[in-house]
């Protein structure tokens, strides 16, 4: 194969026409310079006919489009010839243990593992048709007490100490794979200025999870968390929504200074009947553990939503009795034979 390449550069050294230049006349004409396009013509057609020809048995093998590429994080698993697609989710957005709470005195849900009925159609792949999960998640708060940076510091992985404050609302989609089973978080970030309030919440209504943020440095701002929880409780039903009451720039305070504002956080939402958390989007710590916790509740419920649906359809029919039609009730009176009336 070498002998082969070192021909070929040999012999377009000597068949290459040299460029004239641009002033170079010919027969009483002056000729435009057509050097390298004369150049790279004549090295195109010369190594594809001198190029060695692979065998049939030396060719790649073309990708198959019905397997998944191993070194992809994708995967399309198959059951009874029936192919389940899905969104790729990075490795980091990959749920297969049931995330825990923060603390157990201000917990929504303490336990440790899934659902039965969650993770019996988990392991189920015929359960995967019943559709792509997606929840609605609004996180709500005073002004400057981060929300922005908190969802800035998840879904992007940066965090930003001059960022302005949000205008109206703006939102970030997130996929994740719990258990196998793909699932999406839209994730709402609401302005907290009092004159973008009328506009931010008509973006309340549909939320499955209510995240109201406050500032662990600033007590003021525990106290308004109460008045925002019930802005975005009044366009939603009642209990259908989960509820985080989550304290960030833990950064900033000390260990004592943090233990006592922490402990305040927890009799508030102890009250309300919300899970708190401790965060800090500058350091990231517990951010990631903190919408993980999120998702996960949020997929459960959804999941047992839509398995009850369904089971409730499916036991409804068939349960009355047999429909039975009498066929001299259904004939026409043409087909019984009856007497027609004459001709005139």
């Amino acid at each position: 194969m070498y002998d082969d390449m070192n021909k070929a550069n040999s012999l377009m050294k000597r068949c290459l026409p040299k460029p004239r230049p641009a002033g170079d006349v010919a027969g009483g004409r002056w000729l435009p310079w057509r050097g390298p396009r004369c150049e790279t013509h004549w090295t195109r057609r010369t190594r594809q006919r001198l190029r060695p020809r692979l065998r049939t048995s030396d060719r790649p093998a073309r990708p198959d489009p019905t397997r998944p590429d191993p070194s992809s994080d994708w995967t399309a698993p198959m059951d009874n010839g029936t192919l389940y697609l899905s969104a790729p989710v990075s490795r980091d957005r990959v749920i297969s243990r049931f995330p825990q709470c923060y603390t157990p005195e201000a917990c929504v849900q303490l336990k440790e593992q899934w659902n039965t009925q969650v993770r019996s159609a988990c392991q189920d792949r015929g359960a995967r048709g019943l559709g792509l999960k997606l929840s609605k998640v609004v996180v709500v708060g005073d002004l400057y007490v981060g929300k922005t940076c908190l969802i800035n510091r998840f879904c992007k992985g940066v965090f930003d100490r001059d960022y302005k404050a949000t205008i109206g609302v703006d939102f970030e989609i997130e996929r994740f794979e719990i258990s196998g089973m793909p699932y999406t978080l839209q994730i709402w970030d609401t302005a907290g200025q009092e004159k973008f309030k009328c506009i931010a919440s008509a973006y309340y209504r549909g939320a499955q999870v209510i995240i109201t943020v406050f500032d662990l440095a600033d007590i003021k701002t525990l106290e308004h968390t109460r008045q925002w929880l019930e802005d975005a409780l009044r366009e939603n039903e009642s209990g259908s929504c989960f509820v985080f009451l989550v304290g960030t720039k833990r950064d900033l305070l000390s260990e004592a200074e943090c233990e006592r504002t922490e402990r305040d956080a927890v009799r508030l939402a102890a009250e309300i009947q919300a899970e708190f958390w401790s965060v800090s989007a500058k350091t990231g710590e517990n951010v990631r553990e903190l919408f993980f916790r999120v998702a996960g509740l949020a997929f459960e419920d959804s999941l047992l939503r839509e398995l009850n649906s369904h089971g409730t359809s499916a036991s409804a029919i068939g349960q009355g009795d047999l429909i039975r039609m009498d066929r001299a009730a259904t004939e026409q009176p043409q087909d019984r034979g009856l007497d027609r009336p004459g001709c005139c």
